[in-house]
């Protein structure tokens, strides 16, 4: 796509109807061969535009876009204004509506809120918004924070093409699926809370649950907290409102996009070995190459995957890059709610289409190894008491999920001022089968000890 600012001429379907030049200034999110969101400006006026791209079904899109919000409109629910349709000679489909000015998604808004309060009470918001959408009979297939806009007290729905219009109420059965769905963005061990969305949600329908109605909503909260993880994880490789896909020459990537635009990602990339060399190094291993740096002002942790030959490029080529593994696995911890450094990218340099080297991108984290916390003289046995409940609840937590750390010594757990982060994870891995998940815990649990008594020994 021409870089922005770029114009647009749009020639509306709507008989009668002039050409319309909008100019383009800004990506908001990019789906491969099927559309792309731009922010621009029409006139004075700012707009979204949507253009589909899909060889194929572009037309079909744009019409199903334009239905919706028209159908949106007539049962009078808050959704961005639909301005006007049509066709680019050079860029297919279109659909242009208003732009919500000083909105946030609801996703954003709770990315970017520390106060736990504060984010729940959004999520009730939500809560009551879904349910006057059943109410009116719309179905939201795709049902997640970022599909609402927030406006001061003023909630929108978005992505209208992805709903389903019924000509009645929307049944109880389908709801308490849907509800699932919101109550999975809260951690599981917070039943006050799920509880209470469920609350905020029931009372605008006037509803009450029966046993059997929350038998099904728990259990398809847990197919919803599965599902939502498997779609999260795929969001986190394509180019989207938070995360900017790489691709130069030779070397390709994701990266966070705040962390993409802080300064000029391409040369960092490039020049990514000499920096490593230039920063304060933690580890200089055969396997890895590890170095704490600083870069647009952020404290930065890399980790460099080296080359071992020609066949260990190829099997790390077929199986995936060690660093795109643990970005995924940074990424699926963090929706458990389970402290990990922030995976800030993850680069892969090829020769011949082959992972050469790969580097995985963290934020830096200051913190005590588990061990030395324990055994330091100044921590008080309130504190040392309040870590350990915390240490016992993070495995707690990698077990309810199936989740196997592969390397679990104190050194990869690190004692901060917001609690227990768990690092370095090469070897993690999530199980299907719970009696393979508990014999890879054993391994886990024996790991730790082992490093606890090791230590112990040396001191």
């Amino acid at each position: 796509m021409t870089e922005f600012p770029f114009p647009v001429t749009i020639k509306p379907t709507s008989p009668n109807s002039q050409p319309q030049t909008i100019v383009c200034v800004g990506l908001l999110r990019a789906l491969d061969k099927k559309r792309k969101v731009l922010d621009a400006i029409c006139g004075q006026r700012p707009v979204i535009v949507k253009l589909f791209t899909d060889p194929i079904k572009a037309k079909y899109h744009m019409i199903r876009e334009w239905r919706a919000l028209k159908l949106l409109q007539e049962r009078d629910l808050n959704s961005p204004a639909p301005l006007f349709h049509g066709k680019t000679d050079q860029y297919g489909w279109v659909v242009v509506t208003e732009k919500i000015i000083n909105a946030l998604t609801v996703r954003e808004v709770w990315d970017n809120t520390t106060d736990a309060a504060k984010k729940y009470e959004l999520l009730y918001m939500v809560s009551r918004k879904l349910a006057k959408q059943h109410n009116k009979g719309i179905l939201q297939k795709d049902l997640h924070l970022g599909n609402f806009l927030l406006q001061g007290e003023k909630l929108f729905a978005l992505d209208p093409a992805q709903m389903r219009f019924l000509s009645g109420e929307v049944n109880k059965r389908r709801a308490i699926t849907q509800l699932a769905s919101l109550a999975s963005t809260v951690p599981d061990e917070d039943t006050d809370t799920i509880t209470r969305v469920c609350q905020e949600y029931t009372q605008m329908r006037s509803w009450k649950f029966s046993q059997s109605d929350l038998a099904l909503f728990w259990k398809k909260l847990a197919v919803s907290r599965k599902n939502a993880i498997g779609k999260g994880l795929k969001k986190c490789l394509r180019t989207n409102k938070r995360h900017q896909r790489i691709k130069q020459a030779n070397y390709c990537g994701v990266a966070a996009r705040h962390f993409f635009e802080k300064a000029d990602f391409y040369e960092f990339a490039e020049g990514i070995d000499q920096l490593m060399q230039n920063g304060h190094i933690l580890k200089d291993g055969n396997t890895c190459f590890v170095s704490w740096i600083n870069w647009a002002g952020e404290e930065i942790v890399v980790k460099r995957y080296n080359h071992k030959g020609i066949v260990h490029s190829l099997r790390h080529t077929i199986k995936k890059s060690r660093a795109r593994r643990n970005w995924l696995h940074a990424h699926r911890l963090g929706m458990l709610n389970i402290a990990t450094p922030r995976p800030l990218a993850y680069i892969e340099k090829r020769k011949s289409k082959l992972v050469w080297k790969s580097y995985f991108v963290t934020k830096y984290v200051a913190g005590q190894r588990l061990y030395d916390f324990l055994r330091d003289n100044h921590v008080t046995e309130q504190e040392r008491s309040t870590t350990t409940q915390q240490a016992r609840e993070l495995l707690s937590k990698l077990e309810k999920y199936r989740i196997s750390h592969g390397d679990l010594k104190h050194s990869n757990i690190l004692v901060t001022e917001s609690g227990l982060v768990l690092t370095d994870l090469d070897g993690m891995k999530v199980h299907k089968w719970d009696w393979i998940s508990r014999i890879k815990r054993h391994k886990d649990l024996a790991r730790l000890n082992k490093s606890f008594n090791k230590d112990k020994k040396r001191n």
